[in-house]
């Protein structure tokens, strides 16, 4: 049987304009042995993505420049690997949750929530 990767071989992209958001995610992934990529805004996330092919992509919807659907989309246009990513957002709306989950996110997080609930589903989804 294969060795079980660990974490500090997992990367993870966190896409946020919110300063205090990516700082205290940044924290608690880097407790966890996890490497942290950062982008502040959509474009910088795509570009991240390109160049650094993250194993996980935590995602923020409202940002400036390009939200986090229009990464989605872009993305999904791109068609190439499918990514792992996690959705969090403000946001109350069901329509909102349907739209990410069509578009291909594998957990919608809604703000604020729980960092043990954030970290179990990182983990869980960098295991399968």
């Amino acid at each position: 049987m294969a060795k079980k990767a660990s974490n500090s071989d997992k990367r993870i992209l966190l896409v946020d304009d919110d300063a205090e958001i990516i700082e205290s995610l940044r924290l608690a992934l880097e407790a966890q042995d996890y490497q942290v990529l950062v982008a502040r805004d959509g474009n910088q996330g795509l570009a991240l993505i390109e160049r650094e092919n993250p194993d996980l992509i935590i995602l923020d919807m409202m940002m400036p420049k390009r939200s986090g659907f229009l990464v989605l989309e872009r993305l999904k246009r791109l068609g190439e690997k499918k990514h792992r990513i996690i959705m969090i957002t403000a946001n109350e709306g069901n329509r909102h949750k349907a739209y990410a989950e069509m578009l291909g996110v594998d957990d919608y997080v809604r703000k604020p929530f729980p960092m043990d609930r954030l970290i179990q589903s990182v983990d869980r989804l960098l295991s399968e």
